[in-house]
C-alpha cells in the first residue's frame, strides 16, 4: 500500500510537471508562431517595396531609352556643328592674317601722319601762345561800321572803358544801370563787332577797349577848332 501510494504521488507529480511543461511549450509555440507572422508581414512589405522599385527601375529604363532616342539626333547635329566650327576657324585665321597686314599698313600711315604733324608744331605753338596768357585772339575792327551803328549806351560803355580801363560785365552793369542779361548781350555785341578785347583767364571775363577804337573816340575832340 505504501508503495502504491508513493507511486501514485510520483505519477501525479509527473502529471503536474507534464502539464506545466506542456503549457510552456504551448507558450513557446504561440510566441514562435507570432514571430513567424511578424516576419511574414515584414517579408510581404519588403516584397511590396521590391516590386515598387522594380516598377520604378523599369520606368527609368524606358525614360533612358527615350532619352537615347532624343540624344542620337543631337549627337549628329553636334558633329555637323563641329565641322562648321572648324571651317569657321580656318576662315577666321585667314581674316586675322589679312587684318594684321592692314594694321601694319595703318601703322605706316600713322607714322607718316605723325611726321606731317611734327612739321606743323611750330605754327601750332605760335597760335596757342596767346591762349596760354589768357587773352583771346584780337578780332579786327569792322571799320565800315565804326561809330555809325552804336547806340548812346554803347558809346557810353566804350568811353568808360577808354577812360577807366578794363572792367567785367557786372562792373559795367552797375555803371550803366542795365539788367544782367541786357549788359551781357551788349558786351557780347561790342566784342563780336570788334570794338573790344576780352581776357578769358578768369570768370567773369574782363573787357577792354581796343587801341584803334580809342583813337576813333578821340578824333572828334582832336578835330574841334581851338
Amino acid at each position: 500500500m505504501a508503495a502504491s501510494v508513493e507511486y501514485y504521488r510520483q505519477v501525479r507529480k509527473a502529471q503536474r510537471e507534464y502539464e506545466k511543461a506542456k503549457g510552456i511549450v504551448e507558450d513557446i509555440v504561440l510566441s514562435f508562431d507570432r514571430e513567424l507572422k511578424r516576419e511574414a508581414n515584414k517579408l510581404d512589405v519588403i516584397e511590396f517595396k521590391i516590386e515598387g522599385n522594380f516598377a520604378r527601375v523599369d520606368s527609368n529604363l524606358k525614360k533612358i531609352d527615350a532619352l537615347d532616342k532624343r540624344i542620337s539626333p543631337l549627337e549628329n547635329q553636334i558633329t555637323n556643328i563641329s565641322q562648321i566650327y572648324s571651317q569657321s576657324n580656318t576662315n577666321i585665321i585667314s581674316g586675322l592674317t589679312g587684318l594684321e597686314l592692314k594694321i601694319k599698313d595703318f601703322a605706316t600711315s600713322q607714322e607718316t601722319v605723325k611726321q606731317k604733324i611734327a612739321g606743323f608744331e611750330d605754327q601750332i605753338k605760335k597760335v596757342t601762345t596767346i591762349s596760354e596768357i589768357g587773352i583771346e585772339p584780337v578780332m579786327p575792327i569792322r571799320r565800315d561800321k565804326a561809330m555809325a551803328t552804336l547806340t548812346d549806351t554803347e558809346i557810353t560803355v566804350l568811353e568808360m572803358l577808354s577812360s577807366e580801363g578794363p572792367k567785367t560785365a557786372p562792373e559795367i552793369k552797375e555803371k550803366v544801370r542795365l539788367s544782367r542779361e541786357h549788359t551781357a548781350r551788349l558786351m557780347k555785341k561790342l566784342y563780336e563787332e570788334g570794338y573790344l578785347e576780352r581776357e578769358v583767364g578768369k570768370i567773369p571775363f574782363s573787357y577792354s577797349i581796343k587801341k584803334e577804337m580809342e583813337k576813333l573816340l578821340r578824333k572828334p575832340e582832336n578835330s574841334q577848332p581851338t
